[in-house]
């Protein structure tokens, strides 16, 4: 196991132990939850992902450090949108979609603002870094 895969798994463990007290935030950002059904294992995946609040709605950001493919994250939600987070002691479900191209011109400016890797990130790929809408139902 990678040593990425190792820390998001004990930071999941941390997080969901704490309500999020301790794993919520991380160098300044909020951290949510996020799971996702594997496409080929069928198992639940947990991502810990910083997230950007949008009224009512909660945005991630595919940017995958700026790598050529998708996180495996947002390619299991295009497989099965309907999904759970948790944000701190909150867990609920919600639906998850690729921000429309309207959504995503406004939001990046704020995304970049939020977090200044995600430009360096867009970047580094040819690919567009999907901007996420999760929506609690």
């Amino acid at each position: 196991m990678a040593n990425w895969q190792w820390f998001g798994k004990l930071h999941t463990r941390v997080y969901r132990a704490t309500g999020g007290i301790v794993g919520g935030k991380l160098p300044g950002l909020p951290v949510l939850l996020l799971e996702s059904l594997g496409r080929k294992s069928g198992e639940v995946r947990t991502s810990p992902l910083p997230y950007y609040q949008d009224d009512q709605r909660y945005v991630v950001v595919g940017s995958n450090n700026g790598l050529p493919r998708d996180p495996h994250w947002w390619l299991n939600l295009c497989e099965q949108s309907s999904t759970h987070i948790q944000v701190m002691g909150d867990r609920f479900a919600a639906h998850a979609r690729l921000a429309s191209k309207e959504e995503r011109e406004r939001l990046w400016p704020a995304l970049v603002e939020f977090n200044p890797p995600f430009a360096k990130y867009q970047q580094q790929t040819e690919r567009e870094i999907p901007v996420v809408i999760l929506e609690r139902v």
